[in-house]
């Protein structure tokens, strides 16, 4: 299970800026506590404080349980991290140490000193680290835009934090995780006030991956780009890039659009050659993905142009995946940075025979990869993925389990690593699935072929901010089961030309863009409007909707006759 299975207290529709106030008219009336967003399973967990809530004792006990456990934000952050690694099911209650910081946040200062505390102590080698301060972030109250405000003055960014702060990339990182986190969760005109010179100055800055820590750069990048889901934040971007890239080229005699593109940050990150170095693997993907869909350089060719996939016959099915996981353009890698459990499917089903596939992780954190049927359904928000029905089963290397019908069986394998290669063997003459981690195997598992036998996907599931890299035989294994005779889904398969093509979103875009002549057919909208009818005289008709018509559809008055009508064609 992903995202739902770290429950959260319920949302709070604004922040309150004196809920700990001495005055019991200061306390937040439990008719204000409405949803600011669609509650997912976390969120629908019934009201701690029940029909109480809104009565002041409730908030003494709160502090009096603050001093009695004599802890402090930063420690409830990190037992926040290690108490999250354990939930492993929708139906768990909370852990104390949440609805902990949800009541701290209740206000504008505790809610600014929770966001101090995940800026100072969220660790860069923990894997759940980015995820789960998201989704602490997601299930507090929801921040005013006083309080992104305080944030800004906190943070302090400008290029001179930027350059400054390279010698401390944890804060640096967690501070771009956080603009990230506020500007996908309140797009529109909040995000937009955050949109100041400075801060834009400080994430480009941040895109120096000569100087700069590689995770720094990576939630950089990521910050522009949800940063750009509102329209003036993303002209505002979009501006300041074409700008870099001009002034780099002022000492030029000749100012040439190619060299101004290659002076484009995104394109010098979209150039990396990462070889093993995972982080820039990740680097690498998000700049292409933003080029391709979010900042798109007038003259720069798509990345699905330069693809050659003539001898590839399996990929991930950008037709049989979840709204915002996003697909590498040779549909061999898939990465997640929405607050949601997104999945995907391979394009081959295997029927009969023995097959096997590799997944590379290029992240550490919460990805369950396995087997699925069409059956399986992807529920992203409700943190629902592979392994979570009986038509499905999934190997899960963070946090060492293997699931099948929601529920988990814990594995011996070690905590998977960036660059580890997880096998996935499908077995259906013996109706057994094995899992190996670099050539490792786990014992056969069977209990998903009970219900079904035949039609199986590879199929993964991703949590925020997770990577990886499938093979589906169109390059040499890294650890073939060498007992098997394997079949490999490259080998058999075969891909219709729309399943060959994963398009960026602008020319989706334009593929859905139809254009429609003025003197159209109101009905069908293909023929020419050339007929009137009577008696009531209305047009807009072609001749072929006009002759099936038995009243007219504008003022219900019975058809008597059709009459053709001059089009003049325009010069």
């Amino acid at each position: 299970m992903g995202n739902a299975c770290l429950p959260m207290p319920r949302h709070r529709n604004q922040r309150q800026p004196c809920v700990l106030s001495r005055s019991s008219n200061a306390i937040i009336a439990a008719s204000e506590l409405t949803p600011a967003t669609p509650p997912s399973r976390a969120s629908e967990l019934p009201n701690r404080f029940g029909p109480h809530e809104n009565q002041p004792w409730m908030l003494l006990n709160l502090l009096a349980s603050r001093a009695r456990h004599n802890i402090n934000e930063d420690q409830m952050v990190l037992e926040a991290l290690r108490v999250i690694r354990t939930l492993v099911d929708n139906d768990q209650e909370p852990p104390e140490i949440l609805f902990r910081i949800h009541e701290i946040a209740g206000s504008e200062a505790g809610w600014l000193t929770i966001i101090q505390a995940l800026i100072n102590c969220v660790p860069m080698d923990d894997p759940l680290g980015p995820a789960v301060t998201e989704l602490i972030i997601d299930n507090c109250p929801l921040p005013s835009k006083q309080d992104i405000q305080n944030f800004l003055s906190f943070a302090r960014p400008s290029r001179h934090s930027a350059l400054a702060g390279r010698q401390h990339p944890v804060k640096h990182r967690n501070i771009c995780l956080m603009i990230g986190c506020f500007a996908a969760k309140l797009p529109g005109q909040i995000s937009a006030s955050m949109m100041t010179e400075n801060l834009l100055e400080y994430l480009l800055c941040n895109l120096d991956i000569e100087e700069t820590h590689p995770q720094v750069v990576l939630f950089s990048l990521i910050a522009l780009e949800k940063l750009a889901q509102t329209g003036e934040n993303k002209r505002t971007i979009i501006s300041r890039l074409r700008e870099v890239s001009s002034d780099a080229d002022a000492d030029s005699d000749a100012l040439e659009t190619e060299t101004t593109r290659q002076r484009n940050p995104l394109v010098k990150l979209e150039s990396l050659k990462p070889l093993h170095e995972f982080f820039i693997r990740q680097i690498q993907f998000c700049a292409q993905w933003c080029l391709d869909n979010v900042f798109v350089l007038p003259g720069r060719s798509f990345a699905y142009e330069s693809v050659n996939l003539t001898h590839v016959n399996a990929l991930l099915s950008h037709q049989d995946v979840s709204e915002y996981l996003k697909l590498s353009p040779d549909g061999c890698t898939a990465r997640n940075d929405s607050n949601s459990f997104e999945s995907v499917r391979c394009t081959f089903q295997a029927d009969s025979g023995v097959w096997y596939y590799e997944a590379t992780v290029h992240t550490t954190g919460v990805m369950q990869i396995g087997w699925a049927t069409k059956a399986s359904k992807f529920m992203n928000h409700d943190g629902f993925g592979i392994g979570d029905d009986e038509f499905s089963i999934a190997y899960d290397g963070c946090r060492q389990l293997i699931w099948f019908s929601a529920q988990s069986d814990h594995h011996f394998h070690p905590a998977w690593h960036a660059g580890d290669v997880l096998g996935c063997l499908l077995d259906l003459n013996r109706y057994k699935v094995i899992f190996y981690l670099n050539g490792t195997p786990l014992r056969p598992y069977s209990q998903i072929f009970k219900r079904i036998r035949t039609g199986f996907f590879a199929a993964a599931s991703f949590m925020t901010y997770q990577q990886c890299e499938f093979n589906f035989g169109q390059k040499p294994f890294r650890f073939p089961p060498r007992e098997y005779d394997l079949q490999t889904f490259n080998s058999v398969g075969s891909l219709s030309p729309e399943q060959r093509l994963i398009l960026p979103r602008p020319k989706r875009m334009d593929l859905r863009r139809v254009i429609i002549a003025q003197d159209s057919c109101i009905i069908c909208c293909d023929g020419q409007a050339n007929t009137q009818l009577e008696p009531c005289h209305h047009q807009g008709y072609c001749v072929k909707c006009a002759s099936v018509l038995d009243v007219c559809p504008m003022c219900r008055r019975q058809i008597n006759s059709r009459i053709p009508l001059r089009i003049l064609s325009p010069k």
